[in-house]
């Protein structure tokens, strides 16, 4: 199991083999963005060492996104925020999240496909859409947990798809919004992610001038490595890779 890295001040990168969630350090204690799968859970225990987790901030209703943040409320006691348009699809794996191919298409045809739907069901995945109470954000919303957070929203991968801006550490996570790896394709480098898990490519493209505009340094992603040299260079790599 690869060990947690500190990629900013007091941010925390764990990546599960399919996934990456992060941890906030704050004075009063901890905010998660993102939550993996199910498993995930027993690393976030060890993680925390005891310390609050305060919140869960969910980038999107996947199903590999929200894994351990309904035990997290349960039993921690912390808040899940997450976009209005996105808790239909974190609350249950049905209806099944809008994607503008059929999935089938790349489960056909790419071999990574094909590892992660395998290494979803091995993980448990659907288990983690089972979400019960949350607190919704909006664009804009600066949230009072660890970190004081800024939510912008990207809508495109999904259609209530948000990033997190933490301005003062230089950092942005992008969520899915904008990748390092396309778990569909195995495209490496900035992109997004391929047309099998995305609601709309075009808006996908279009909210990258949102995140552009925060001028982050360091760039936490979904999938794929932390990206050190700026949102500009990642959205203006994104957009000449286009969609796949």
């Amino acid at each position: 199991m690869t060990a947690a890295t500190e990629v900013a001040a007091g941010v925390r990168h764990i990546a599960n083999p399919l996934v990456n969630w992060y941890l906030i350090e704050g004075e009063d204690g901890m905010t998660a963005v993102d939550a993996g799968f199910p498993p995930d859970w027993d690393r976030l225990k060890r993680e925390l060492d005891g310390a609050p987790l305060k919140a869960v901030l969910i980038t999107h209703g996947h199903v590999d996104h929200v894994g351990f943040a309904e035990r997290a409320r349960r039993e921690l006691g912390a808040t899940i925020y997450i976009s209005e348009r996105d808790a239909k699809i974190a609350r249950s794996p049905i209806p099944l999240a809008k994607s503008e191919r059929n999935p089938l298409l790349y489960f056909l045809r790419e071999p990574q496909t094909r590892k992660l739907y395998l290494g979803a069901l091995m993980q448990r995945a659907a288990l983690g859409q089972r979400i019960k109470e949350f607190t919704t954000f909006a664009d804009g919303d600066v949230l009072d947990v660890p970190g004081r957070p800024r939510v912008i929203e990207c809508p495109g991968h999904t259609f209530g798809h948000c990033a997190i801006h933490l301005a003062d550490r230089d950092v942005l996570f992008t969520g899915d919004a904008l990748v390092t790896f396309d778990p569909y394709t195995a495209r490496t480098g900035p992109c997004l992610v391929a047309r099998a898990a995305t609601a709309d490519s075009t808006l996908n493209l279009q909210s990258l001038d949102r995140l552009e505009r925060t001028a982050a340094k360091t760039i936490l992603v979904g999938h794929g490595d932390p990206y050190r040299g700026g949102i500009e260079e990642a959205v203006a790599k994104a957009r000449a890779a286009g969609a796949a």
